[in-house]
C-alpha cells in the first residue's frame, strides 16, 4: 500500500452570480477537479458549434494560485463535447463569472446543455511568478530544440 497524505485544503471564497445556484464541488473524495455546472440552457450544433456557457459562480483564488478549467472526460468520450481553450485560465485577481467555452466535435448530432449540467472541472493549482531574464544563449539540455513529434510516433 502506498501511503499518501493529501495537502491541507485551502479556502476559496465563492459568490453565486447571475442566478447561479451551485458552487464548484468535488464528486468524490480525492478528486483533483471540482465540477462546474451550467447556469443556462445552450445548444451546441454538430460540426463545431460552440458557446460561452456561464457557470453562475465567481471565485477569489489566493495569490500564488490559479484555476484551470478543463473538460469532463465523459462529455468528450460520449458526446464529443469538450472545452475549446483547454485549459482555460482563471487568474487569482479575476473576480468575474467563470464561463466555459464549449465546442461540439460530433459530426452529426447537436448537444443540448441544460442549466445544472456538469460541464467542466476546475483545478486549483499553485503557480510560481517568474522573472524572465534575457540571455544570448540558453544552456544545453538533453532534449535540446526537439519539438512536435521529435521522439517518434
Amino acid at each position: 500500500m502506498i501511503p499518501s497524505r493529501a495537502p491541507d485544503p485551502i479556502e476559496i471564497l465563492c459568490a453565486l452570480v447571475g442566478g447561479g445556484d451551485a458552487l464548484p464541488a468535488y464528486a468524490r473524495r480525492g478528486d483533483a477537479g471540482a465540477d462546474l455546472v451550467a447556469r443556462a440552457d445552450v445548444v451546441l450544433r454538430a460540426r463545431g458549434g460552440r458557446a460561452l456557457v456561464p457557470t453562475g459562480v465567481s471565485v477569489a483564488l489566493p495569490e500564488g494560485h490559479a484555476g484551470l478549467v478543463v473538460p469532463r472526460s465523459g462529455l468528450a468520450a460520449k458526446h464529443g463535447v469538450t472545452c475549446l481553450n483547454t485549459p482555460g485560465l482563471v487568474d487569482s485577481g479575476y473576480r468575474g463569472e467563470i464561463c466555459v467555452l464549449l465546442v461540439n466535435t460530433d459530426p452529426d448530432v447537436d448537444y443540448e446543455v441544460h442549466s445544472g449540467d456538469r460541464i467542466a472541472q476546475l483545478l486549483v493549482v499553485p503557480c510560481a511568478h517568474a522573472v524572465f531574464a534575457e540571455v544570448l544563449e540558453l544552456p544545453p539540455s538533453e532534449r535540446g530544440a526537439g519539438g512536435f513529434g521529435h521522439t517518434g510516433r
